[in-house]
């Protein structure tokens, strides 16, 4: 009896030792539901996590793993991505429709299993389905784990600020006329910060965000880009701001009046409440690099307030960002002065023995669709020319049951054809774009370097956001002009990149990235700037087991949703194909 309970207290310790080491269990519900909301003047319903836009922020610290109930309780169809999560094996709860998974139905609910690892800062979460994200999206503050600090003072305090878009209408509604038009898609009525436009926008002053801060103290700012398709410029007015971490990874700190964030990145920054006590307009406004004849851009400043406590009198208005410290919507040297000061806070162990070297291009483009006879051009996006295509099922799912005819592992590692990527007015063997279902297959461990060309067809390149699920990269170049393929990787940063899930490509320019391929799965990789999600600039890849149970992809959940329908990134086929309509 005294071995048997020897040996229970045993492994009752090391049960114990081994739930502090893999960290912490929570648990979430989320209700989606269509709810009113007013703003802008007007009212419209709208999908809503637990009654609010946006969601709750839900709280984690480094290792743990929080399961989340999604009830949908509305109209759509819809997923969850959890932004910028590794999800280590667990690619089944990633959460891109027609990638690692199909929607969840209305009246049913699924539950996800979301694995953190070496993440600290803030990430982010939102639906990843049609445009829904527009309504339903949250923050992910991920502390330091027990025992470990910050590698700064720890704040006094902390503010979520989290940045969308407002549209006064149901927009996946107009998303689907003009994809299936082939028109161009829509703009937002405004920005918000944490769901209200600010006293810029009509109707908006009685309901405008206020933080309060006490003088003296240090608060830790968690900044999230949710917007659907615009970098911003964000400022306090009167206040520099200290930048001390993007996409969950600390930096080296960058004390600045202002920075410039792009759709799906998150910061975390410090603001010292130093200055006279009063009221200070937080601002952010639309970082522009397209041509505004292209697509149309709101000029509106979205804009919460600082308000210091004390008794002092308010002004008539809280003061707004200079314009010598708040740059203006088309300031593209100011976007690539701030990035240019991301490196991370300690040298990094940066891929250096590269086994697959890729080099892609991330283009506008145009294909020719047939709608009862009559041919149209329809506006498409693309990587090495290739728009994807929504296959039957999610990839993740024929990927995993070896179910063949839904897609080929043959995306290309070169553009079909080399050429002035940056000239103006490309010729029209440019401009189509084939759609297609191609992944690109990775063995396990491989170390990849992709080199992201933006390519100014029709006209219109600008910043592309591009995202990787599954992974964080390196950031260890960018430039404008071709990418030089002598002299450019000469100038590579390989001792401290930002190690990021998100960057941007910058509009008639290049961008390289590094990272290892260790999370086996089904990962997607795209342009978070949503119009051109839609359009099909994006593509997938697949990281091949590892040979062990412990570098392979976990067991599906028993209860994964399975597709209703057979769905289109575009609500069409052309008729035509491209070698076609190009006389080839």
């Amino acid at each position: 009896m005294g071995l048997l309970l020897d040996f229970l207290v045993a492994a009752a310790l090391i049960l114990m030792l081994l739930s502090i080491v893999e960290g912490k269990v929570h648990y979430y519900d989320f209700v989606l539901e269509d709810k009113n909301f007013t703003r802008l003047c007007s009212t419209k319903t709208a999908l809503a996590v637990n009654g609010s836009i946006p969601g709750p922020t839900v709280y984690v610290s480094k290792g743990d793993t929080m399961y989340v109930n999604v009830h949908n309780n509305g109209g759509y169809k819809v997923t969850i991505h959890w932004h910028g999560v590794k999800q280590p094996r667990n690619p089944w709860s990633d959460g891109p429709e027609y990638i690692t998974q199909c929607g969840i139905q209305p009246g049913t609910n699924f539950t996800y299993e979301v694995i953190f690892s070496d993440e600290v800062g803030t990430l982010w979460w939102h639906a990843h389905s049609d445009w829904t994200r527009n309504t339903v999206y949250g923050a992910i503050v991920i502390h330091p784990e027990d025992g470990t600090s910050y590698p700064f003072p720890t704040p006094d305090g902390e503010e979520v600020l989290v940045l969308g878009s407002w549209y006064t209408y149901d927009v996946n509604l107009v998303v689907e006329e003009d994809l299936a038009g082939g028109d161009d898609l829509p703009v937002s009525d405004a920005y918000v910060i944490n769901g209200q436009p600010g006293d810029f926008c009509n109707c908006s002053k009685n309901s405008t965000h206020r933080w309060q801060v006490e003088y003296g103290k240090t608060y830790l700012i968690r900044l999230v880009n949710g917007i659907m398709n615009a970098e911003v410029f964000f400022a306090i007015a009167g206040h520099n701001i200290t930048v001390v971490a993007t996409d969950a990874a600390y930096i080296k700190p960058i004390v600045t009046s202002y920075l410039e964030i792009g759709p799906g990145q998150t910061m975390d920054i410090l603001l010292t409440a130093n200055q006279p006590p009063s009221q200070y307009y937080i601002a952010a406004r639309q970082f522009y690099t397209d041509k505004a004849i292209f697509t149309e851009y709101d000029k509106v400043n979205v804009t919460a307030i600082l308000e210091y406590k004390g008794n002092y009198t308010p002004p008539a208005a809280p003061l707004f960002p200079s314009d010598s410290t708040f740059p203006n919507y088309t300031d593209i040297d100011a976007g690539f002065l701030f990035r240019n000061k991301l490196k991370s806070l300690y040298d990094q162990d940066v891929p250096k023995n590269i086994t697959t070297r890729m080099y892609v291009t991330a283009s506008q483009n145009q294909f020719f669709m047939n709608r009862s006879g009559e041919v149209i051009i329809s506006l498409a996006a693309s990587l090495n020319n290739i728009s994807w295509q929504n296959p039957r099922t999610d990839v993740l799912q024929a990927y995993y049951y070896n179910m063949t005819g839904f897609f080929t592992e043959d995306f290309p590692d070169m553009p079909p054809n080399f050429y002035d990527f940056v000239a103006e007015g490309l010729p029209t063997n440019t401009t189509q774009s084939l759609m297609a279902t191609k992944v690109k297959v990775l063995e396990y461990g491989e170390e990849v370097e992709i080199t992201f060309q933006n390519a100014n067809v029709l006209n219109a390149s600008e910043d592309h956001p591009m995202h990787l699920h599954g992974h964080s990269f390196y950031v260890v170049g960018a430039g404008t002009g071709n990418f030089d393929f002598e002299e450019d990787p000469k100038m590579y940063n390989l001792v401290d990149p930002p190690y990021v899930n998100t960057a941007t490509l910058p509009k008639i320019g290049w961008l390289t990235v590094r990272f290892r391929a260790l999370n086996p799965g089904v990962w997607l990789w795209h342009c978070h700037l949503d119009r051109h999600l839609s359009w099909g600039m994006l593509t997938v890849m697949v990281v091949k087991n590892g040979g062990t149970p412990e570098t392979s992809i976990r067991a599906p959940p028993l209860n994964m949703p399975t597709c209703h329908d057979a769905p289109e990134l575009r609500l069409f086929k052309s008729d035509f194909s491209v070698p076609d309509m190009l006389g080839r």
